[in-house]
């Protein structure tokens, strides 16, 4: 069982030192990068069907008992977040070596990009506050240099402003890891949950407002977000993918994690967090009506769907947390998807920018139609996976009586569909065009980038087809996310 936690960390930071140590051979780095991550992908699925049948799994390193040693905890909601980093993990990599590129010209692509694998495994199963700030550091240095690969003037710029907000991030979340151990003398989640609830209601206000704050900027809510659609529409469109599918909802894990675990109700802001969900939701999406590059409605597009993702953690009731883990289910696969799809669209036009395209859907049929699939899912077209996890948002959050943010919630849905409307009239619509010059390297593989698109394309179909039973494991999460003690005593009983 302890290979089964300890695997998706350990053996993408083997493959990392393997690559490393086979720079001077791309194939064989391929490979590498290939079988650490199909590995983990089976090793996730592996432990999300132990822990869904046997119940919470902690590891404790070298023995050690919590909240002294360090501690990995795999409950429903991080195995289920594990099996989607890594199988989105494989499948762009799958892209990335189609493409070339990046993934071509740089050595050290595998090596980074396995270390970002391994950071985000981390983040996921770690038991207590300070080595979630390792996973993240770990996550983002590798992000860092992901960002930047190509040396563009562009994505230098856009690459300082997402290091030094991040940065920025780093510092503070260290000052509420010393606020926290101040006030409680421990940093392991389980020994937390039950020492938060002594200290005086100020004091665990004040804390759930500085870990919101933290998490909220790298969830990228508002208004946290600013650094987010400029950063990530410069880098290498299989960089991109991961970013906008993956890292941003690693910091919605946390703000789950830490909200649900660590605070007793009468402290959890739900209030606060419907607000900002709200905000996020219509500020997101109106930035990405008014952008005229697809990469940039797409950037916009993140923010706002992390609204749907807070409002339900906003309720603090099992249906919306339910809803708000199989909205992230749909989110992380469909959004993964949409901007492979944008790379594909530079790969075939040159370009991105809407007002430099038309008739795609008559030379490139199959393109249109990987878009044109996770776009209805986005904007909650039924029967999608996208209007699956809305309807259990909406559901809950009218069960809570919470009208206004269910509201808001509707009508960004439907400036949704228009901005998907706009990129479709003004990309795939209308007469063809001459494709500009190609931004993919030579030598490039499309119809494996394709079949990388296709393949998560239809993974959102399936999670539509099994709406029924994926509901039922988030609503189990949910579960646990309410009732602590399981969690608890997983980790800290001997």
């Amino acid at each position: 069982m302890t290979g089964l936690v300890v695997g998706p960390i350990l053996v993408p930071l083997l493959g990392a030192a393997l690559a490393m140590a086979l720079g001077r051979s791309r194939p064989a780095q391929r490979v590498v990068s290939l079988v650490a991550l199909a590995t983990s992908v089976v090793l996730s699925a592996l432990l999300l069907v132990r822990v869904d049948d046997g119940g919470i799994v902690a590891v404790r390193a070298g023995g050690w008992p919590a909240p002294i040693g360090i501690t990995l905890v795999a409950d429903r909601l991080a195995a289920i977040m594990l099996v989607l980093a890594t199988t989105m993990l494989l499948a762009v990599v799958v892209y990335a070596i189609g493409q070339g590129g990046a993934e071509r010209d740089h050595v050290g692509f595998h090596t980074v990009y396995l270390i970002l694998a391994a950071g985000v495994a981390g983040a996921f199963l770690t038991g207590d506050l300070f080595n979630l700030f390792v996973a993240f550091e770990v996550m983002l240095m590798a992000s860092y240099v992901l960002l930047t690969l190509g040396g563009r003037p562009d994505q230098v710029r856009s690459g300082m402003t997402y290091v030094v907000i991040s940065l920025l991030a780093s510092a503070l979340f260290l000052v509420a890891l010393a606020f926290v151990y101040a006030a409680t003398g421990t940093l392991s989640l389980a020994d937390l949950s039950t020492k938060v609830a002594e200290l005086p209601a100020g004091v665990r206000s004040g804390l759930a407002l500085l870990l919101i704050v933290v998490f909220g900027i790298k969830s990228a809510i508002f208004p946290l977000f600013f650094w987010l659609p400029d950063s990530y529409p410069t880098a290498p469109s299989p960089v991109t993918a991961v970013f906008a599918g993956l890292l941003t909802k690693v910091g919605v894990y946390a703000l789950i994690r830490t909200q649900t675990l660590l605070f007793p109700a009468d402290t959890q802001p739900g209030a606060l967090l419907l607000a900002v969900a709200s905000l996020t939701m219509v500020v997101g999406v109106l930035g990405a009506i008014s952008q005229h590059d697809v990469k940039r409605i797409l950037s916009f597009h993140i923010v706002s769907q992390i609204g749907y993702m807070v409002m339900g953690l906003g309720l603090f009731t099992v249906a919306g947390l339910a809803g708000a883990v199989l909205y992230i289910v749909h989110h992380i696969v469909v959004k993964t998807s949409l901007f492979l799809v944008a790379g594909l669209i530079e790969a075939r036009s040159g370009t991105a920018e809407l007002d430099r395209l038309s008739g795609l859907a008559r030379v490139e049929p199959l393109l249109a139609a990987l878009f044109l699939l996770p776009a209805l899912s986005l904007a909650g077209i039924p029967p999608f996976s996208g209007f699956v996890a809305k309807l259990a948002l909406l559901d809950a959050g009218v069960g809570a009586e919470a009208w206004a943010v269910v509201a808001a919630s509707l009508a960004v849905s439907l400036l949704t569909l228009y901005s998907m409307t706009k990129i479709w009239a003004n990309a795939f619509w209308g007469p063809p065009r001459e494709p500009e010059s190609s931004v993919v390297a030579v030598g490039a593989d499309r119809r494996l980038m394709a079949g990388a698109t296709a393949g998560l394309v239809a993974l959102s179909l399936g999670i539509a087809v099994a709406s029924g039973p994926l509901y039922d494991l988030a609503e189990r999460a949910a579960t646990d996310l309410v009732d602590r003690r399981p969690y608890i005593e997983a980790v800290l009983e001997p």
